[in-house]
Order: structure tokens, then sequence, then C-alpha cells
């Protein structure tokens, strides 16, 4: 539930509180030694009151780097016995990043994803289907124990055997739906195609891929739901960090736990609020593997000020994309969600696309495979692109069906065509 004491704390407040635990993360850094505690000994801190949070930007940054270098236990700032789990990425990038948990992380995990709920407007009674995947994956069981420490009834049915998702949500009505955007697509045209109402269904709490409002607007079209953002990460928790309210304008980023900036991906500089930037995160509270400063490749703006919702936390937009997911195509820089906009916006297309970046020759191309609602919209979708985006696109119009949907796991939105077959048929 709502905790004004938490989320509508005035900025001289939450100011104080973060300056209290930013002291007491600086002092068990520096004392369980390691990585962290070694550069900040280096940037001459030598405990927490030598830090204030106008300091913040001088104090050394944290990266991925770092984990995969001290994989798998080597930030622990815990001794090993106090290890209550442990949960990481995907390793979609080719690696995967560790990250564990005490009991009192847990707690404070399972307390950040009941905010999220409630601010999609789940409470005590609600029912929550969750279609996050179980596992490793920090998705399913952080909305999991969110729930059940909301007091709500939590449907744990994971990625996958979408006719069966289908059959639960019809029979036990549950009013919230947790998911990934594109599957929660896919859930709403498996419902269609069923025939099946799903009335009791009010809000859907989409993360893990970035997403746009264009491809919101094609949710809210096949679900009955408020469909909102939430925002996490493993490395500084997993959901719960940041989670739109039903007002749909922002995440409120949980300041309380985590203090957030923005920076310049290049120079590392900060950014001015309302212009987009690289997430950096400090997690004060975190007791296994605190983080001061973490880069997270991931890019957004922050607007400060009061939510029509009362919640005063700083709002963070959607994330256009990671750093290093950007495409450079002929000199042109573009992140997916860009492409995505403009091809839902059109209206001319089905929300499933995918983009393929032809690398069989010096000059790389970009092909944007979509699937029309009527006609040939390529040459104006082509011309959309170039106008909006300035980026030259071969847009090729598959047969419906053609684009892979998800069933399991992240949307897969660029491919790689470097030899042999195409990646999909009726690209060659």
């Amino acid at each position: 539930m709502f905790d004004p004491k938490a989320e509508a704390m005035s900025p001289d407040e939450r100011a104080a509180l973060q300056r209290h635990r930013l002291w007491g993360l600086v002092d068990r850094l520096i004392a369980a030694g390691g990585t962290q505690g070694a550069r900040l000994k280096e940037a001459g801190v030598g405990g927490g009151a030598d830090v204030h949070l106008a300091d913040l930007r001088r104090l050394p940054f944290t990266t991925k780097r770092d984990l995969w270098d001290e994989y798998p236990f080597g930030m622990l700032a815990v001794p090993r016995d106090q290890v209550a789990a442990v949960h990481g990425s995907s390793g979609t990038r080719g690696r995967p990043t560790l990250v564990a948990y005490t009991r009192a992380d847990l707690d404070l995990w399972a307390a950040m994803c009941a905010r999220s709920l409630a601010c999609a407007g789940a409470g005590p009674g609600s029912v929550v289907h969750n279609a996050y995947g179980y596992g490793l994956f920090t998705g399913g069981i952080g909305i999991h124990q969110g729930a059940v420490a909301l007091g709500a009834t939590v449907v744990p049915m994971s990625g996958g055997m979408t006719d069966r998702q289908i059959r639960m949500l019809a029979d036990l009505r549950p009013d919230i739906l947790a998911c990934t955007p594109a599957y929660a697509l896919r859930l709403g045209e498996a419902a269609a195609e069923a025939g099946v109402e799903l009335p009791a269904l009010r809000a859907g709490l989409l993360g893990a891929e970035p997403w746009s409002a264009e491809l919101r607007a094609a949710i809210e079209s096949v679900l009955p739901v408020k469909a909102v953002d939430v925002y996490g990460l493993s490395e500084v928790i997993g959901p719960g960090v940041a989670t739109e309210c039903l007002e749909q304008d922002g995440l409120h980023v949980n300041e309380d736990h985590f203090i957030v900036e923005t920076v310049d991906p290049e120079s590392g500089e900060p950014v001015e609020p309302g212009v987009p930037g690289e997430l950096v995160f400090t997690t004060p509270t975190k007791q296994a593997l605190p983080l001061l400063r973490y880069r997270t490749g991931d890019i957004a703006a922050l607007t400060p000020g009061e939510c029509p919702c009362g919640r005063t936390l700083v709002r963070m937009s959607k994330v256009l994309g990671r750093a290093d997911d950007m495409l450079i195509v002929r000199g042109v820089n573009v992140y997916p969600s860009e492409v995505e906009r403009v091809l839902l916006g059109s209206g001319l297309v089905a929300p499933h696309y995918q983009l393929v970046v032809d690398r069989r020759r010096p000059d790389a191309r970009l092909v944007v495979a979509c699937e029309a609602l009527a006609g040939d919209p390529g040459e104006p979708l082509a011309r959309a692109l170039r106008e909006t985006l300035g980026l030259g696109a071969d847009v090729r119009v598959l047969p419906p069906g053609t684009v892979p949907r998800v069933e399991v796991g992240k949307a897969v939105r660029v491919v790689t065509w470097d030899s042999g077959e195409p990646p999909l048929p009726g690209l060659g």
C-alpha cells in the first residue's frame, strides 16, 4: 500500500535520510575491503563522515566489469554464511552476473515489489497472475514475494504454456497481470483468438525490456488493463527499483533505498533533470552486495516533483535503451525503441517487428521486418523513419505470423545477419 512516510517525504527529509544511509554504506564498504573499499580509500575517503550527497559525483563508479572480475562472490560485503539466496542475469550478453542476498535483502526486495504492485493498484485481496520467468532471473520470484508481502494472492504461472495461461486468467479472474510487455501483447491476442474475455483485469505490471508508449497503446487495445512500467535489474535488487503509478507519467524511483543519478554515457559527468543520460544507482540499504554509483548502461531521464498520486519520489522516463544497444547504421545512431515508436505510431503495422542488421557487406544496412495491418506500408514507413530519425532502412512487410512471438523470456528485437540464410523468411 502507499506509504506516505516513505513515498511522500519532503525533499529535505529524503535528503537527510539518504545522507545518513550513504554514510553507513561507505563505512561498510571500507570495512569490507575489496574493490569498492579500495577505490574509496584511493579517492581520499576515510569513512562515511567524509561524504555528503553533493560529493557523490566525485566518488568512483562501479561497473558490471567489476562484478565479472570478482565472479562469483568477490564483491560480498558480508560473510559468506550470511548469503540466503543468489540471483542474476540470464547471461544473454555472453556471461551471467550473479548477485547475492541476505535475509534482510530479501525482505527489502519483497517490500519494494509490494510497492510496485501497489503502484499498479494492487492491494490485499488482489489476485496477481505472475507470468514472469522463475529461477535465477529476478522477475518471477521478485514479483511473487512482493505479492505475498502485500497480502495478495499470487498465481505463479511463469512464462510459456500460453493456452494454459489463458485458462487460468479466465478461471481465477486476476486483477493484476505481471509479465514482459511483449508477452502481455501475446496473451491479449491469444485471448482474442480463443474468444476469452478477461473483465476482471485492471492493470498490467510490465517490465524487463524497453518498450514505448505506442506498444503500451497496442497492449491496452487487446487487454482490459492500464499498462504500467516496472524497472529493475538484478545488480541493484531486481524488479521494484522504480514503477509507474496509474497516472502513467514516469516511474517513481524508490529513493529511500536507491539513490539515482543520470550521467553522460561517455564523460560520466552529471546531466540536467529532464535530459536523457545513463542511470547510475547507489544501494545504501543492501547488505550482501551493496553498490556505490553502479553504471547500469540504461538510458533514461529524471524529473523531480510531486505526482498527482501523492508520491514525491523522482520520476524516471521509460528507458530508451541501453548504451550498448544503440544501433549505428551508416553513421546514424538510433535505439530500437525509437524505431518502435515510428512503426507502431504509424498505425500501419501490427505490434510485432524485428530489426535485422545486415552485415554481409562493409556498408551495413538495417532491415525492418514487420507485418501490415492492411495494404503495403513499406514505402511510407521507410519515409517516416528517414524523416523522423534520419535513418535509411529497408522495410520488409512479411506475411502475418512471420515475425516471432514471445512465449518465454524477453523479446528479441535486434538480430544480426552476418552470413548464410536470412534470420527471417522473406528477407533474402
